[in-house]
């Protein structure tokens, strides 16, 4: 630090805890105005794929401020949201080609339940208005976002100020203890759905949203294979939408620029944010299949709107972006560099009992912490291993993000997850980091660890 942390601030977030000031970011890497070098290994959270400092972005930016920062959607149409809209809707599933751009996850996820809500009501069904999710999920901050939010210590406080939408467990095969393999535990999971459907009454449920990779609520948990196909089939039986929140795993984060596409499905909504502008603009999209907005837009219009929705400077940012993407393949890079991180993480499990499981897909991957990995136990909420393991990597110069595993109340997990131009020889650099890392965490609380 360099006395900044003792200086009076007018700004405040989640606590009073202080942090270096940021003086430079490129590529993986971000400096403090000490010199002080940090790994930047979850991408801030989750958002800058391409990395920092991409200077093709940048130009795109410089060039699009010389024509127009701003111009209200209502009096101009402009070319890059324009443009950004058909490459977008090019790389989606077919059928989804009707974009509507936002400034973040909480916005793409509202756009999208009032979509879905307003394409009921245009063709006839108004009975149906309920939204069914998973917990532990994370879906936004907003309260309609939060409503849809599975993780009590997000929702509690506004409880009274929510319309509380019908849950499901998430896919947690990995805690469960029983005979069943993988994929019949996926299936129960999946079944799940049906009968919620069916306890709330089909009539009445609009619409199923699911993070296809879980995020920051589950980090990085990954359905058996089954699952997806049988919960869109449930979907599909009863004329419910799907909704994919594709605001972490999108932009290519999993190795495909949807993790939808993993799995062949097709969604009737996604809504897209963090990796899609990758740090270098607030930007995110909800993308529609053309038969839910006709109806709506032939019966008045989409009653919902944000100010900076279609900025031509943020989608100018956005396409530079997606090329990125493209020239770099970063796709196949998430899908390689996936694979030797997944390897480096899994091999913790040899060095410490207490890392109980490792996950992910691509470049979205998370372990987490147990006391017991025969009963997966978690370690004692009072520990607060996820605070202390991210400040122990943190002094060392390697950001990781945490969460409370089960629910947002205990459990600990980490995710690990770098832009998607990470090369091996910085995954060995994060790996070992880790490692040491880990030994200190582990050597602090007296928990056991492999010696050199």
């Amino acid at each position: 630090m360099n006395g900044h942390d003792a200086l009076p601030s007018n700004l405040f977030y989640q606590t009073r805890q202080r942090r270096p000031l940021v003086a430079e970011a490129r590529d993986i890497y971000i400096h403090d105005v000490n010199g002080k070098r940090y790994i930047d290994a979850t991408s801030g959270a989750m958002v800058s794929n391409i990395g920092h400092g991409n200077e093709r972005v940048l130009a795109a930016m410089r060039a699009q401020m010389e024509k127009a920062t701003f111009a209200y959607r209502l009096h101009f149409e402009n070319e890059p949201a324009e443009e950004l809209a058909r490459l977008t809707a090019a790389k989606m599933p077919e059928g989804l080609d009707r974009v509507f751009f936002v400034s973040g996850g909480s916005e793409a996820v509202e756009s999208a339940a009032k979509l879905a809500r307003q394409w009921a009501v245009a063709t006839g069904q108004p009975e149906r208005w309920k939204i069914i999710s998973r917990y532990p999920s994370y879906h936004g901050s907003t309260l309609g976002a939060l409503a849809l939010t599975g993780m009590d210590l997000m929702s509690r406080p506004f409880e009274p100020m929510l319309r509380a939408m019908p849950k499901i467990a998430a896919p947690t095969c990995y805690l469960d203890r029983d005979n069943h393999s993988l994929e019949e535990r996926g299936l129960r999971y999946a079944e799940m759905l049906r009968e919620e459907i069916e306890r709330q009454g089909a009539e009445t449920v609009l619409a199923f949203i699911m993070e296809p990779v879980g995020g920051a609520s589950t980090g990085a948990l990954v359905a058996p294979d089954g699952y997806y196909a049988r919960v869109a089939e449930i979907c599909r039986e009863h004329g419910i939408l799907l909704i994919l929140d594709e605001v972490m795993t999108g932009a290519g984060r999993t190795g495909r620029f949807l993790a939808a596409e993993h799995w062949g499905l097709a969604p009737d909504i996604v809504v897209l944010s963090k990796g899609f502008g990758a740090g270098y603009v607030p930007l995110g999209a909800m993308v529609a299949h053309r038969r839910l907005v006709e109806p709506v837009l032939a019966a008045g219009g989409f009653v919902h709107g944000f100010t900076y929705a279609g900025n031509p400077l943020a989608c100018a940012a956005g396409l530079a972006v997606l090329g990125e993407i493209d020239r770099l393949d970063l796709c196949d890079n998430a899908r390689a560099m996936g694979e030797a991180l997944m390897a480096g993480l899994s091999g913790l499990k040899e060095r410490y009992p207490f890392v109980g499981d490792v996950r992910g897909k691509g470049l979205l991957t998370a372990f987490e912490l147990v006391a017991d990995r025969g009963t997966m136990a978690p370690l004692p909420k009072a520990m607060d291993a996820h605070v202390h393991l991210v400040e122990e990597a943190y002094s060392r110069g390697l950001i990781l993000y945490s969460r409370r595993t089960r629910g947002g109340l205990e459990g600990d997990h980490f995710m690990v997850c770098p832009p998607l131009i990470v090369s091996r020889e910085q995954i060995a650099e994060i790996m070992g980091l880790l490692v040491e890392s880990l030994d200190a965490f582990a050597d602090r609380f007296g928990l056991p660890r492999a010696r050199d």
